[in-house]
């Protein structure tokens, strides 16, 4: 006696006529390490602006990831569809184009950003060599403070071409040059050109000489602008731009949304291969005569290989004096690390 069996039907079968299997990742597939503040701030940028359709956020705190993620796929509708994928084990960052790193200790009160370094310099040493093993070909955003030398050692661990390593450093501190020179004056932030250089840190370096509005250089109606003896004080802006991360973690407990921001300015370039020039933390040795081995900012072109061109920038010799000072500055913290 034959015995049929009824199976009843799938309605995934019946809905769907399976053609084709689909793309397990995007090309323009970004990862982000840590789901922290930064790390939320950065995939808000990244999805809210319709960057990339593909992210993957990996973190050590499997509640609070979970948490991310969930809320991003319950707002997919709004957002285009985006895929969010999030997990603890670093396989679901496999194929990313752009890794971003935001995992690490925070900046306590009255830290240093370079005081920072022991702590997170493991962390990157540990995390870096799997990304790199799941992602051989990927673009690393280094955010993680203090992000000049954690660039420098995301270099030495991975294997990677200087080029691949680029870390967020002064972007975010231009922008805020460009807009109090903006709010004084009464424009938009950005039709200020304006430049700053060197350590993401206390030692940056604000380049007077080359800010222009329209191509009106500032020095040229006030020769001395920046400088200790000028009389209308411009120089305390590049000062209060020092001061402002430290400002905004003192009133609301940390610092995310610009930084956010910056960092999808950077990934947009990659994703595009736009060469847009953003000043980023690179391999410097060589530029402005530094003989160090290290990472600091200058205006870089950004394509889909990282880092494609340093701009030969035209500073002068108090400014080149300051880029050293700030590369010696970072180099007797960095010198004592081991890789």
């Amino acid at each position: 006696m034959i015995t049929f069996h009824f199976r009843p039907p799938c309605l995934k079968e019946e809905l769907l006529c399976k053609f084709a299997e689909p793309v397990r990742d995007c090309c323009h597939k970004v990862t982000i390490v840590g789901s922290g503040m930064v790390g939320v701030a950065c995939a808000n940028s990244l999805l809210f602006q319709n960057i990339t359709p593909h992210i993957a956020i990996v973190d050590a705190f499997p509640k609070k990831l979970e948490g991310e993620g969930m809320d991003y796929n319950h707002g997919a509708v709004f957002l285009g569809d985006p895929r969010v994928d999030f997990d603890t084990d670093f396989c679901i960052t496999s194929n990313s184009k752009v890794i971003v790193i935001t995992a690490g200790a925070r900046q306590k009160k009255g830290e240093s950003r370079l005081d920072l370094v022991q702590r997170n310099s493991e962390i990157m040493k540990n995390i870096i060599p799997t990304l790199v093993s799941y992602s051989p070909n990927a673009v690393f955003v280094i955010v993680s403070n203090p992000v000049d030398i954690l660039s420098w050692i995301t270099w030495k661990v991975s294997g990677l071409p200087a080029g691949r390593i680029i870390g967020s450093g002064t972007s975010l501190d231009s922008a805020r040059f460009r807009y109090l020179i903006a709010d004084r004056i009464g424009i938009a932030p950005s039709s200020v050109h304006a430049c700053i250089i060197g350590e993401h840190g206390d030692s940056q370096v604000p380049l007077w000489s080359g800010i222009n509005v329209a191509g009106v250089q500032f020095r040229d109606i006030l020769p001395n602008i920046g400088l200790e003896t000028d009389e209308e004080r411009w120089f305390e802006i590049s000062k209060e731009v020092v001061r402002l991360g430290a400002t905004v973690r003192c009133l609301k407990g940390y610092s995310n949304t610009a930084i956010g921001l910056s960092v999808a300015h950077i990934v947009t370039a990659i994703l595009s291969n736009s060469q847009t020039v953003i000043p980023v933390s690179t391999l410097v040795q060589g530029h402005h005569e530094v003989c160090q081995e290290i990472f600091l900012s200058l205006p870089c072109s950004i394509g889909e290989n990282g880092v494609t061109n340093i701009v030969r920038m035209r500073i002068t010799e108090f400014e080149k004096k300051l880029f050293q000072t700030s590369a010696n500055f970072v180099y007797n913290v960095q010198k004592d690390i081991k890789t």
